[in-house]
């Protein structure tokens, strides 16, 4: 009965960050893999969802006021006008408010622009809409934006480009001179960007999000998407939304009222506590994270691996192995679970090669792929002390590196 699946079921396969905190449930190891706190949502927003199940807000629902909440924080941010009647759909998640995107904006056909590494939904939501995705690499160490690659990304079949800032899985921050120039590609050639903005509040070392649409000319042209999920530590929530030009946002919540009909309604009050949240608030959650970074970082350059700068955002290290390593990204994950009892996830899955592409099949050109690891530091300071122990205990003093390496 296989034979009976849709073509696009047939490309579709296991997340490898679920499968891998799967691993870490059935073997009681560490998951420094999966990008959800393990530690407790704030009290007074866990207080407001109970009160909202209590007092029946359990129907299907929209809940205005989040429109209302998120518009204010946009002219606050960004100096962006947002009307919240009109320009702002509820969905279920960033997740679900990407694939409404797509599949508002995208025909068959229609050529997607990504940065390389990517978060693996993007490429899977676009394909759903019909999409081809396109990929600029982006340059390490540093994961610096060559202009001339995106300048050749383009052709009279792109729909648009994709932009996560700050970016999972490096935590790179795109700075004002990189998103001019994504600006001014987008503005000349037409073309929609569509961000993903869920870390905008996780930024570190005096960094502050920009978010794109906020640039001359690209409020018109720009779909962000956003979450509740990362800054208040509610990744099983499931509230996000969608902000663009009206047309485009009625288009996108009608494809989410067909998807979902509803974000969670007791969790869609909650959010305007949440989002109420005063500017203490985020202040502590960027200091706390920053401490968690920087401790994370120290003991992974102690087991030998590399760091040519500190993220400046979002909650993810992606620490390379040097090139005298014999282990690939795989076998280091590998062997890390075996001996520490630690799960991180294998950079090759955030990396891609364009189908159409001679450099796919260079190892000289995309070797460096093979080279990184994903370690999620939202987690409790027990948790990172727990993973801090076990590792040590694995280090060769001798040689400043784990001993499997």
């Amino acid at each position: 009965m296989e034979e009976k699946l849709s073509s696009v079921a047939k490309r579709q396969t296991p997340s490898p960050i679920q499968q891998l905190s799967l691993l870490a449930q059935r073997c009681n190891a560490i998951n420094l893999a999966e990008g959800f706190p393990d530690f407790p949502a704030p009290p007074h927003i866990k207080a407001a969802a109970v009160s909202a199940i209590n007092s029946d807000f359990n129907q299907y629902r929209h809940v205005q006021g989040i429109c209302d909440h998120v518009a204010n924080r946009m002219k606050e941010m960004h100096s962006l006008d947002i009307d919240p009647l009109t320009d702002i759909a509820i969905c279920c998640g960033q997740s679900e408010a990407f694939a409404a995107t797509m599949f508002a904006i995208i025909n068959p056909g229609d050529e997607v622009i990504l940065f390389d590494p990517s978060y693996e939904t993007y490429e899977t939501c676009i394909t759903l809409a019909g999409g081809v995705p396109v990929y600029v690499s982006l340059e390490p160490p540093h994961w610096s934006l060559n202009l001339d690659k995106l300048t050749k990304s383009f052709s009279i079949k792109t729909k648009a480009l994709i932009l996560n800032s700050p970016h999972n899985p490096t935590g790179k921050v795109f700075n004002k001179d990189e998103l001019e120039i994504i600006a001014e590609a987008c503005r000349s050639r037409d073309c929609i960007a569509v961000t993903d903005e869920v870390y905008e509040h996780i930024t570190y070392d005096n960094e502050r999000h920009v978010s794109l649409a906020s640039l001359p000319g690209m409020q018109k042209r720009t779909i962000i998407t956003s979450s509740l999920s990362k800054t208040f530590s509610v990744t099983g929530w499931r509230v996000g939304w969608a902000i663009a030009p009206s047309f485009i946002a009625s288009a996108i919540r009608n494809i989410h009222i067909k998807l979902t009909d509803s974000a969670p309604a007791p969790f869609q009050e909650a959010a305007l506590t949440a989002l109420s949240s005063p500017p203490e608030y985020f202040e502590s959650l960027r200091k706390d994270y920053e401490l968690k970074r920087d401790s994370v970082v120290e003991l992974l350059l102690r087991v030998g691996l590399l760091f040519p700068s500190k993220p400046k955002g979002s909650f993810f290290l992606f620490a390379e192995l040097p090139e005298s390593y014999v282990l690939s990204d795989v076998e280091f994950v590998e062997e890390l679970i075996k001996q520490a009892e630690v799960v991180a996830v294998p950079g090759r899955g955030f990396f891609h090669t364009n189908e159409s592409s001679d450099e796919k099949f260079s190892e000289a050109a995309f070797g460096y792929q093979k080279r990184y690891i994903r370690f999620a530091f939202c987690k409790s300071d027990a948790t990172l002390a727990a993973a801090a122990h076990k590792m040590g205990q694995l280090i060769d003093d001798a040689k400043g590196r784990l001993k499997f390496l």
